[in-house]
């Protein structure tokens, strides 16, 4: 007894020893991690999450998201947005310019809602060659500001966007686009399916793409505007959009395109299909186009437009036979494009993965595939030697209430 007692005195004093000598030890800040891109910091919860925005001086840092995080208890402008942009060339500019890794995770229920904010983003401003936000999906974004807004990046300037999605959510501004409101950096690989309003130079991707590249990316959903408005992707381009895709619905006043609104540069290997609605300089693939739009095509039936100030024109019909794709030159062999169901359904980029509820053909979760769920109803015993067709989502047993609500969540989803 007397040599533990002894012995933990020894420890004690020894303790204090190095305290004395050496100080405190270091608190983790955030959830471990030193920022550095070997060590980078690490990101768990909503609170870590928002004092990344708090804290300027770790802009240039490394981070890797290790959780799927909801911001639903921060409203208005509560959230701290990441990066700082003043004005053009102004020496107050404070942008990030580090690495953000998503890591596959998500970010669900970002808020922002200010009467005269500007470039608003989750990061408001990334400028930086090796800047890099990667592999991040935004659930359900709600953003309410006057321009330059884009759910993840309100003005990439210099760095890359690659993996990236936003599902579900309304983007509403001034100026703007559903995942990037101004780019003149790179993004690849990217999607977007949201609701997206605005006034002037409006997409469903990027609003505008100033001197930029866009490739492998698709969006679907809905884009509105006045003037200047892609449905489908991009609002107004003076860059380079290449292997892209758009299934949106887009309305507006003058300058309304199904992929992109004005074109000045260059649209490559490009499609769209949603509806396209204006008055004036209304085009199935471009409203009004400057530039050069080569190997594109849009959809004459789903758009009802028989006209376009570039691209060419076609039946659903041809567009879901790979051969018009492959005559025009696309790659589907390396590949960047596939046709999962060749008569059914139009390319998709070869990253893009069916979703939950895409029973039949991997093309989407639609009324044919509501159709074979329902017709699984109610069955159980639901395992290795009886799947049920893949109906049982949540993996439980039986196909119920619980499938549906999956199965209703990506509705539409995929297209």
């Amino acid at each position: 007894m007397c040599e533990t007692r002894n012995s933990s005195l020894l420890v004690k004093i020894t303790v204090l020893v190095v305290i004395c000598s050496f100080g405190l030890p270091v608190q983790a800040k955030y959830g471990g991690g030193k920022g550095e891109p070997n060590d980078p910091y690490l990101i768990y919860t909503a609170a870590q999450m928002n004092a990344i925005g708090a804290d300027s001086n770790d802009w240039d840092k490394n981070f890797l998201l290790c959780a799927d995080i909801d911001l639903s208890s921060f409203t208005g402008t509560d959230f701290n947005i990441i990066g700082k942009y003043v004005g053009w060339q102004n020496p107050n500019n404070n942008p990030f310019t580090g690495v953000f890794d998503g890591n596959g995770h998500t970010i669900s229920n970002f808020s922002y809602t200010a009467t005269d904010g500007d470039y608003t983003g989750l990061f408001e401003y990334v400028n930086d060659p090796n800047a890099e936000i990667k592999n991040l999906g935004l659930i359900d974004p709600n953003i309410n500001v006057r321009r330059c807004v884009g759910s993840l990046v309100g003005y990439l300037e210099r760095g890359t966007l690659t993996g990236c999605s936003v599902d579900g959510g309304s983007i509403s501004e001034g100026s703007g686009g559903g995942l990037v409101g101004l780019n003149s950096g790179t993004i690849s690989d990217c999607s977007v399916s949201a609701n997206i309003y605005g006034d002037m130079i409006v997409g469903g991707l990027v609003g505008q793409n100033w001197g930029g590249t866009i490739s492998n990316c698709y969006s679907n959903g809905t884009v509105s505007g006045i003037s200047q408005i892609g449905g489908g992707l991009v609002g107004a381009n003076s860059g380079t959009i290449i292997n892209c895709h758009s299934s949106a619905t887009v309305s507006g006043l003058l300058v309304i395109g199904g992929l992109v609104g004005a074109n000045g540069v260059t649209i490559t290997n490009c499609y769209s299909t949603g509806g396209v609605s204006g008055m004036d300089h209304i085009g199935g693939l471009v409203g009004w186009n400057d530039g050069i739009a080569t190997a594109s095509f849009w959809d004459i039936q789903t758009s009802g437009r028989d006209t376009s100030d570039g691209g060419t024109g076609l039946s659903t019909a041809e567009l879901q036979m790979q051969v018009t794709f492959t005559d025009a030159g696309w790659d589907f062999s390396t590949p960047i494009w596939k046709m999962n169901c060749e008569g059914m359904s139009y390319p998709k980029l070869s990253w893009w993965q069916p979703v939950l509820g895409d029973f039949g053909c991997p093309d989407g979760v639609d009324f044919v595939d509501y159709s074979f769920f329902a017709s699984h109803w109610a069955e159980d015993n639901c395992g290795a030697s009886n799947d049920c067709d893949g109906t049982d989502l949540d993996l439980l047993e039986t196909v119920d209430i619980n499938d549906l609500r999956i199965f209703v969540d990506n509705w539409l989803r995929g297209f």
